[in-house]
């Protein structure tokens, strides 16, 4: 029988169904990232935000649809995460807005058509400056072809089908619509994210309940965490320096370590093997260790230990005096993190690249740092929204988010931050060291492309400055250098680099006394940043 209305249980069982439709779907999404680079995460910004609105609902009962949308917008607004995620959570607040005054549980198919484009108008809304071929146009074109067809419609499932192949034609429009999308052979992954949704919902319509593939793993809140029975109490490191490297099976240290305990990472390189691992006797680790080489560095720490501290010491909150000044950064990488705090920082939000912090972890840093003024430094082009959605939730402090897209150009901000001049003052000149500065990283490509003239194979390492690639090639030293050629010029004075994880004290050598060669008149700073994915984090002044 066709269905001529949406009740409150259909409506909640469709968006589960199309959260879940893009959960099991989201690296696709993330696969149609432009730059192929090993960061694409707008499919797991996107599932993780609607994820999270779900689990408002999913369990909830609730008779009026105004209140079912009200708390799913709630969720989808504190678990927004990227700018995708927070546009999505904005379609959906634009869904509520149209339908909050409904008073019964259910709505005809001409209001549901209308909250669409609520929807669409709201998630114009939350970008300073919206640009067409993302999602926005998806959510937009889609909602206006099933406006001018909704005569036609007498049920939702062809109201839905009416509004998934104007999705699905407005996705596959929007290379036409951003060259740099036409360039790298792909359309836009927010969009891409928004299409899973609306066919996870038809398939609801048409009888088809889907069901997780994996499963989904769940953070532990306050409540998890202080049940948490700690199986394995010590988390052991240690690097061995292997005394046969050549004749070293990884696969055998392995295998005896994961049957000793849990959360193993292991890595070679060359002589030396890398090893964390969770256990209950750390000295037979140690022991099994010494069978293959010799330590050369060690740390045992008593989780248990930990655990009850924390415990002990949220159990006895103390009253923090509130400050005049507080930096919140987002940052990835201990020493990077480390060198943020030593520039003044006073509370780090972990994330940026692969994981964008969602709305909720800038409300509770806000929370933290009990400031009048704060200032926000995202770091990452992908988290200013989620940032600036934060800030606009918050009215008991005077917050400014800074346009600082990368770890390199916040760096060069805090540099110029005053705590004696008001907070308008050092957003203006924070903002002008980051225009006057140059940012640059290199990591490697994950697929073939082409770029603005600029010819990518999969694992050739690149360099990116002021949002484009402009070196690809085999070897990292080599990238390296040529970006550093193509940032530095006569009026730089100042180039700081934070090297990575992969990263030998004998290369990172090699570029720093590259630089000199390049312009000896500047002064190098080496940070060991120890971050993963970018090999280098450039910033020229």
């Amino acid at each position: 029988m066709p269905v001529t209305k949406v009740s409150g249980a259909l409506l909640k069982r469709m968006l589960i169904n199309g959260a879940i439709n893009l959960k099991n779907n989201y690296k696709e999404v993330d696969a149609l990232n432009v730059f192929p680079v090993p960061d694409g995460d707008t499919g797991t910004n996107m599932q993780m935000t609607i994820m999270v609105g779900v689990r408002e609902i999913e369990n909830a009962d609730v008779k009026k649809i105004s209140e079912l949308l009200k708390m799913l917008s709630r969720g989808l607004l504190m678990g927004a995460r990227g700018n995708s995620g927070v546009i999505l959570s904005q379609f959906f607040r634009g869904i509520f807005d149209t339908l909050k005054d409904t008073k019964n549980g259910t709505i005809t198919l001409q209001e549901f058509q209308q909250s669409l484009v609520g929807g669409y108008k709201m998630a114009y809304k939350a970008v300073m400056e919206p640009v067409e071929g993302t999602i926005l146009t998806v959510v937009r074109e889609a909602a206006e072809a099933l406006e001018e067809k909704m005569a036609e419609i007498n049920d939702l499932e062809t109201l839905l089908k009416v509004y998934l192949a104007a999705a699905k034609e407005a996705l596959s429009r929007t290379p036409e619509l951003l060259p740099v999308l036409k360039e790298a052979g792909v359309v836009d992954s927010g969009g891409a994210g928004f299409v899973k949704i609306v066919e996870g919902m038809l398939l609801m319509v048409q009888g088809k309940k889907l069901e997780l593939l994996e499963e989904e793993s769940k953070e532990k809140n306050e409540s998890e965490f202080q049940s948490t029975d700690i199986k394995y109490g010590y988390c052991t490191e240690f690097i061995c320096e292997l005394r046969e490297p050549d004749k070293f099976e990884e696969a055998d240290l392995r295998d005896i370590l994961l049957s000793m305990g849990d959360s193993l990472v292991l890595v070679q390189d060359d002589s030396l093997v890398k090893v964390h691992v969770h256990v209950n006797r750390p000295g037979d680790v140690l022991n099994l260790a010494l069978q293959y080489g010799d330590i050369v560095t060690t740390k045992i720490e008593n989780m248990r230990l930990q655990h009850s501290a924390l415990i002990e010491a949220e159990a006895k909150p103390t009253v923090k005096e509130r400050k005049e000044y507080a930096i919140i950064a987002v940052c990835f990488g201990q020493g990077i993190k480390d060198s943020f705090k030593e520039l003044g920082v006073d509370y780090i939000i972990d994330g940026g690249q692969t994981m964008n912090p969602a709305t909720e972890d800038f409300i509770k840093a806000i929370d933290e740092v009990n400031a009048d003024n704060i200032i926000i430094i995202p770091n990452n082009s992908n988290v200013i929204l989620a940032a600036e959605q934060a800030a606009s939730m918050v009215s008991d402090s005077n917050i400014v988010v800074l346009k600082a897209k990368t770890i390199a150009a916040g760096y060069a901000s805090l540099m110029v931050f005053d705590s004696t001049s008001d907070i308008n003052t050092n957003f203006e000149e924070m903002s002008s060291a980051i225009n006057r500065m140059k940012a640059g990283e290199v990591t490697y490509a994950v697929r073939d492309t082409e770029l603005k003239g600029v010819k990518i194979q999969s694992g050739d390492f690149i360099g990116i400055s002021k949002g484009e690639i402009v070196v690809s090639v085999p070897e990292r030293v080599e990238a390296t250098k040529t970006l550093i050629e193509k940032m530095l010029d006569d009026e730089s004075e100042i180039v700081t680099i934070f090297y990575g994880n992969d990263v030998s004290e004998d290369e990172i050598n090699i570029i720093a006394e590259f630089v000199n060669e390049v312009n000896d008149e500047v002064e190098v700073e080496v940070v060991s940043g120890k971050q993963d994915i970018y090999s280098y984090i450039i910033a020229v002044e």
